[in-house]
């Protein structure tokens, strides 16, 4: 179709007919300068409002298209959501029954998908934030869930259950995580030992005995009877110990992030390189205000389900003949650590353990140094005496599990036998809690 023949088309065909490829117009020859001052005047401008209205429903199409297609992979795909139902049959039951053994129970169920598809979220944020940005958030809102049951059981009062509860997602992360990761990663890669960097390893495992440090010197002082005011000088010193722990640790993400950034990087470099050269490149699902939009519902989400899960605490109980320590040291963290558990596993079989160890380590290193003090200083802004002294059996199991953590690492290599020596560990101190009473419970 030549430019005389154009002149012979009716007007309101021409749209369709540029559209369907039957009209190539260049942009500066006659004929399309000619359509331009046509299209300009003031009768014809009604086709360039209609291709308007029309982009504008391709706009809205394409948003709706993206919100079904992010609410079926957040929501949806995941095999674990099957699990989600039992969020909201927990707050049914809580109105309807009354029976908080259930109520805890279902509310446990409810809580596992939505913390590892926290873990997800986060995991799709991290794709345009960078992998050092990414693993800071993965970290922060993987422990997102433990923090906020324990500022709702801080509020209620519940002191002991904090601090039990952050005592075991410690325990949990250290030995039952980082040992199922090792042991996977060992059985997938039976021919050889799995190495990682003994840099980063090396100033958590510090950082960890600091922590310990700071928890053992207020029950030192509490069972010794040593204080100047009995019951008072425990306290001060906690609150002063969380400041100066806020501050080695913000100290350790400047650390981290900027002054040795090298240091963190894989040993293997050049390796590395063409594993990531060959491997193909992953691609993020959702978009980045999708992934900021699906954690702040997630978060929100696990916070209203934590409040019915702290108010069942004491009631499941009694139910279940359960003491509360073993709930708040074993039941609760596994549940709160499901997003690192399935992230640790799975980058240990990817044999990238570097990765493992930031998620299961750097988690531990960040509920040690940065949400255990902080607890207590909202502790000391809501008036609650929360304070550091974790009573005398819980800070000798953490401090004989940092112990046994750090002689794993120190040789900077995993296999499936330290993995299975892990989790070992950990069933020795789930035992031990399961017979443990707790003596301010039983002196009350």
């Amino acid at each position: 179709m030549g430019p005389l023949e154009l002149q012979m088309e009716p007007l309101e065909k021409i749209p369709d007919l540029i559209n369907e490829g039957e009209i190539h117009l260049n942009s500066s020859s006659p004929a399309a300068n000619a359509t331009r001052k046509v299209y300009a005047s003031g009768t014809e401008r009604s086709h360039f409002n209609s291709l308007a209205e029309v982009t504008k429903s391709c706009d809205l199409k394409w948003v709706h298209s993206r919100m079904l297609m992010s609410t079926y992979l957040v929501l949806i795909k995941a095999k674990i959501n099957v699990l989600l139902p039992f969020g909201p049959l927990a707050i049914m039951l809580h109105y309807l029954t009354g029976k908080h053994g259930w109520v805890f129970f279902f509310s446990l169920l409810g809580i596992i998908p939505l913390a590892e598809r926290l873990g997800y979220a986060t995991e799709q944020l991290a794709f345009y934030t960078g992998p050092t940005v990414g693993g800071l958030l993965n970290a922060t809102f993987g422990n997102a869930t433990e923090m906020i049951i324990s500022i709702y059981a801080l509020k209620n009062g519940m002191i002991r259950v904090v601090q039990q509860s952050l005592l075991g997602s410690i325990l949990s992360n250290m030995l039952l995580v980082l040992g199922c990761a090792f042991f996977t990663g060992g059985i997938v890669h039976y021919k050889k030992d799995q190495v990682f960097n003994k840099a980063a390893a090396v100033v958590n495992s510090g950082l960890l005995l600091m922590a310990v440090m700071g928890l053992m010197f207020p029950a030192v002082l509490h069972f010794t009877r040593s204080e100047i005011q009995y019951g008072k000088s425990e306290l001060s010193l906690s609150r002063f110990s969380s400041c100066v722990m806020l501050v080695a640790y913000a100290s350790y993400l400047v650390f981290q992030l900027k002054s040795r950034h090298n240091a963190y990087s894989p040993i293997d470099e050049e390796e590395g390189q063409i594993e990531e050269d060959s491997d193909e490149e992953e691609a993020s699902e959702i978009t980045y205000w999708e992934a900021i939009c699906w954690l702040s519902i997630l978060t929100a989400w696990v916070s209203v389900l934590s409040g019915y899960l702290v108010d069942a605490i004491q009631g499941a109980s009694e139910s279940m003949n359960m003491s509360v320590a073993f709930i708040s040291v074993i039941l609760l963290p596994i549940v709160g650590n499901a997003a690192e558990h399935a992230s640790a596993i799975m980058f240990a079989m990817k044999d990238k353990l570097d990765i493992t160890l930031g998620v299961a380590i750097g988690s531990s290193t960040q509920i040690s140094m940065f949400v255990i003090p902080f607890c207590v200083v909202i502790g000391w802004i809501f008036g609650k005496p929360m304070d550091l002294n974790f009573q005398l059996f819980e800070t000798a199991t953490l401090f004989i599990t940092v112990l046994v953590v750090a002689f794993m690492l120190q040789e900077g290599t995993a296999n499936y036998f330290k993995g299975l020596m892990l989790i070992l560990c950990y069933l020795i101190v789930a035992a031990s809690f399961f017979v443990h009473i707790d003596p301010t419970t039983s002196n009350d």
